[in-house]
C-alpha cells in the first residue's frame, strides 16, 4: 500500500508542471483597472464628510490612463453628494501604471439638501501614488482639489485585469 502511495505522489509532481500555464499574463499585459476605497472630504457647507470613491481606468500606452470615477459622500446631517466624472491621468515618474500620478477630472457635482437636488460642474486635480501588489493588486493613496469643492484625501485598493 505505501509503494502505491508513494509511486502517486511521485507521478503526480511530475505531472503538475504540464498543466502551468507558458503564456502567462504579467502586469504590462493587464490594460483596465478597478478600484474602491474611502475618502475624507470637504463636500459640506461647515466641517467635513466622509465618503467612497469608486474608480474604473483604462490604460493607454505606458503613462497614460482614461477612465470614470464616482464618489458619493455625506456631512451626515443633512447634505449628500454624488460625483460622477470622466478622468485622464498621467503616470509622470513610473512605469506600467504605477508611481507617481497627476489626474484631471471633469463631470457633475450633484448636492442633496432638504429634499433639492442641485446640479453644479464639477472639475479637479487629483495627484496620488500607485503602488502595486504583485501584478494584479494596489493601493492608491491620493488627494484632489478642485471645484466647487476645497479638498479629498483617501486611499484606494484595487486590481488590474
Amino acid at each position: 500500500m505505501n509503494k502505491i502511495i508513494l509511486l502517486s505522489i511521485v507521478f503526480l509532481s511530475f505531472g503538475l508542471p504540464a498543466f502551468a500555464d507558458e503564456n502567462e499574463e504579467t502586469a504590462a499585459s493587464k490594460k483596465m483597472s478597478i478600484a474602491i476605497g474611502p475618502e475624507w472630504n470637504m463636500n459640506s457647507r461647515e466641517n467635513f464628510a466622509a465618503g467612497a470613491t469608486l474608480s474604473f481606468n483604462y490604460n493607454l500606452g505606458t503613462a497614460f490612463a482614461i477612465g470614470i470615477n464616482a464618489t458619493g459622500s455625506s456631512n451626515f446631517s443633512g447634505i449628500a453628494v454624488i460625483e460622477p466624472a470622466a478622468l485622464f491621468r498621467w503616470y509622470f515618474l513610473g512605469g506600467n501604471h504605477t508611481g507617481w500620478f497627476l489626474q484631471a477630472e471633469a463631470g457633475a457635482y450633484l448636492v442633496f439638501e432638504d429634499d433639492d437636488v442641485i446640479p453644479l460642474f464639477m472639475g479637479g486635480l487629483r495627484a496620488g501614488f500607485r503602488l502595486p501588489l504583485g501584478d494584479m493588486f494596489f493601493i492608491e493613496p491620493f488627494g484632489r482639489t478642485g471645484y466647487p469643492f476645497m479638498f479629498g484625501v483617501g486611499v484606494m485598493a484595487g486590481v488590474r485585469f
